[in-house]
């Protein structure tokens, strides 16, 4: 179905979105030529990004992801009775005519599974659709400048590729790894290096004129009492990229990508035989004896870069006696339960754990006594689910297990209190009621891998 159609429709999208094929042949152009030509500049960009069909299909992007409304209180329902080729059609107009501006991103707070809090950035939906609209004519343009070390935000590459990376590197003797953390890497990126890693690639001035907009766009947060409250931090220090912008994941890896090359032009990677491994702003180096030379190398390209290493979490490992945490998973010895056979390889990470079995006894609590079964159900099989789709790799049989019996037990706890009755509530709750006439989810290991190498 065409995207025109799709915006047409009253709102219910498809779960997913084909690219029209017009944008396609567009990206495929702009990828050839910056693969072909690595020292081209792109000077015409601009008049693409209201593009009925960029701006169309980024707006269908931006509704696919839903996420609330920005400063302005505008939601998606609110401009689909305003009729959203009418509102498409007022946002073009704004593009073509120069007279758009970005609106304040709302900050809100995360919670971590430390006990800290996040920062994350919600821009309004008009800022989202012309963000996605620059992304979409950006994003093939430096994917083609974009390292092999870089896994994350692109396409046929995910957080699984990284982590089965970096267990081939060990596994094939690369066993010193520098466990890397960086303090505040998206509100730390300097403003006029990253426009020079823009501009490399793009002398549109009108182009680089919005994503300079983009960064320093004030944020509005409330005080605490609840008066709105913004502030100018990023054009002040000249730093920073707001977090949840669709832009900002395709500047962090820009950014990132100077610290990749000049690990290798400056001669660390071969000097070293050390090789980075990197997804967002979590990267680890593999060494083979050197990580110390490594650790160095890499603090002082971070001073250069005006990034700040988080010392409290960097650390040495030498494996496979040292397990490190990489995307959440562990990397390190682990035992075959068929043969006992140590070897190296990934498991789900004790935090991930935890953080999993916190939210199932959230979900679970007596406050939630007034939903029926079957709709509690529900939330404990999406939280499942998503886990399980992501934690899919390596040696998972413990982890399901305690995360089962853990769902289970929870959910066991729930019905009893929800209703009393004689009987233990092992009896009147059994597995087979559970799995059966409720169904609850189990956590089932995929077909198996081969291991990688011997510990």
């Amino acid at each position: 179905m065409k995207a025109a159609q799709e915006v047409a429709r009253d709102g219910r999208l498809a779960m997913s979105l084909t690219t029209p094929q017009r944008v396609q042949e567009l990206q495929k152009a702009l990828h050839d030529k910056a693969k072909e030509a690595p020292g081209y500049r792109f000077y015409s960009l601009y008049d693409k990004v209201y593009r009925k069909d960029i701006l169309t299909y980024a707006y269908l992007q931006c509704r696919l992801n839903d996420g609330t409304a920005g400063v302005d209180g505008q939601t998606f329902a609110d401009i689909l009775e305003e009729g959203t080729g009418k509102w498409l059609g007022a946002l073009a107009e704004e593009l073509a005519s120069r007279t758009y501006r970005p609106q304040p991103v709302l900050r809100v707070w995360i919670p971590k599974p430390d006990g800290k809090q996040r920062p994350l950035g919600i821009p309004t939906i008009k800022d989202r659709v012309v963000q996605m609209a620059v992304l979409l004519v950006l994003e093939p343009i430096f994917e083609a400048d974009l390292l092999p070390e870089q896994y994350a935000y692109r396409p046929g590459r995910s957080a699984h590729d990284a982590a089965t990376c970096v267990e081939k590197l060990i596994g094939i003797g690369h066993r010193e790894v520098v466990d890397a953390d960086l303090s505040g890497y998206f509100d730390s990126i300097p403003h006029a290096e990253l426009m020079r890693s823009v501009a490399r690639r793009v002398s549109d001035r009108h182009l680089l004129a919005l994503v300079k907009a983009w960064l320093e766009t004030p944020v509005e947060e409330s005080d605490e009492r609840g008066r709105p409250r913004r502030t100018t931090r990023n054009k002040d220090e000249g730093r920073g990229t707001p977090q949840g912008a669709p832009l900002s994941p395709l500047l962090a890896n820009l950014y990132m990508r100077r610290f990749i090359l000049g690990w290798k032009v400056l001669g660390h990677e071969g000097r070293l035989d050390a090789h980075i491994v990197n997804y967002a702003d979590d990267f680890v180096i593999c060494c083979r004896g050197t990580a110390e030379q490594a650790l160095s190398a890499m603090r002082n390209m971070m001073e250069r870069l005006r990034l700040t290493v988080n010392e409290a979490k960097t650390r040495l490992c030498r494996g496979p006696d040292e397990p490190f945490d990489f995307l959440g998973y562990t990397i390190g010895r682990c035992y075959s339960p068929r043969t006992g056979q140590a070897y190296i390889g990934v498991r789900p990470s004790a935090n991930k754990l935890r953080e999993l079995t916190r939210k199932l006894s959230e979900q679970t609590g007596r406050w939630w006594c007034g939903l029926d079964p079957e709709e509690l159900v529900a939330r404990l099989n999406r939280q499942l689910r998503g886990w399980g789709n992501y934690f899919r790799m390596g040696t998972l049989d413990a982890a399901y297990r305690r995360i089962n019996r853990h769902a289970s037990d929870r959910l066991r706890q729930w019905l009893a209190r929800k209703f009393p009755g004689q009987g233990s509530k092992w009896t009147r709750h059994s597995d087979s009621h559970l799995y059966g006439t409720l169904g609850l989810l189990r956590l089932r290991r995929p077909p198996p891998t081969p291991s990688c190498a011997p510990a």
